[in-house]
């Protein structure tokens, strides 16, 4: 599946990014800017690494399940706010920049280097991988990803037995209280492709999360299978721990039965792509089978 047009020319090609701009980008660029989670994460299941990122969102760093991949990786400042003068001295040929919604900023660093809107906001991370992988010349190695994905995702689901028919709530708790991940939201859509049951006030359409709900609507967080995270902050860590000790939670079925389960906030409720998307595979196998 080709995205872009392509032209003739020595050391540059034409192409038609995500949001409509035509744009001139290196036929195999060097130094390549990461300026959202997605791009991060897709580039490096690419096999690259570039030049910088920015942080993750509501971190003071890269998303934390990247781990050593990211190891040396330059900041450029925080999601959606890119430092210039650091996005400057990376010598970038090439800028991804997500979904980027500013007009000033994306015309600001289009004079840095060729700068690339990679996906619509709310769309899929695999066709934002295929988008992504056709800027940067390796298609075949996104089909490879996306196929492997796939069986990893079958695989899984036949050794889940009667566990593929839980529900799978999924919770970012914030100092105001547990919001609940929505239909379209990045896990939400790799548990949908383990077939995978949600609560269904979590079946509503959106690709973020509910507003934050009180202490006496916990059970709309229940399900057989409760997995919790937060960006790691110390007034979230302690909302958290505070609300453990609440009649409210210890009551809830999940917690009953032993399956509320911490996890990695920044990978299960924010936006990721095929490295997240596997990291969710294996909390799955590991919290459901001890995998």
């Amino acid at each position: 599946m080709a995205f872009f047009t392509v032209s003739a020319f020595s050391a540059e090609r034409a192409i038609v990014d995500a949001a409509g701009r035509a744009v001139r980008v290196p036929v195999q660029p060097q130094r390549v800017l990461a300026l959202s989670e997605i791009d991060l994460d897709s580039l490096l299941a690419l096999k690259i690494k570039p030049v910088g990122a920015t942080n993750g969102r509501g971190q003071g760093g890269m998303p934390h399940y990247l781990g050593n991949a990211v190891s040396g990786l330059a900041s450029v400042g925080n999601f959606g706010s890119p430092v210039l003068d650091l996005v400057i001295a990376a010598q970038p040929d090439l800028i991804l920049v997500g979904s980027l919604p500013d007009p000033e900023l994306l015309a600001q660093l289009s004079k840095i280097a060729p700068t690339v809107v990679s996906y619509k906001q709310g769309e899929d991370w695999q066709l934002a991988l295929r988008r992504i992988a056709e800027v940067v010349g390796r298609p075949a190695q996104a089909d490879a990803l996306l196929s492997a994905y796939r069986r990893r995702a079958e695989t899984l689901r036949g050794k889940l037995g009667a566990q593929a028919n839980a529900t799978v709530s999924v919770v970012r708790w914030n100092p105001q209280g547990p919001s609940y991940m929505l239909k379209d939201a990045f896990a939400s859509l790799v548990l949908a492709d383990l077939k995978m049951r949600r609560p269904a006030a979590q079946m509503q359409a959106g690709v973020a999360h509910s507003p934050p709900l009180s202490l006496e609507a916990l059970s709309r967080i229940d399900a057989d299978w409760l997995f919790v995270g937060t960006l790691n902050t110390s007034q979230a860590n302690d909302a958290l721990s505070a609300a453990r000790q609440s009649p409210a939670f210890r009551q809830l079925g999940a917690v009953q039965k032993g399956h509320m389960v911490a996890v990695d906030g920044s990978l299960w409720t924010s936006p990721g792509g095929p490295l997240a998307a596997l990291a969710i595979l294996n909390d799955v196998e590991k919290a459901m089978l001890g995998g």
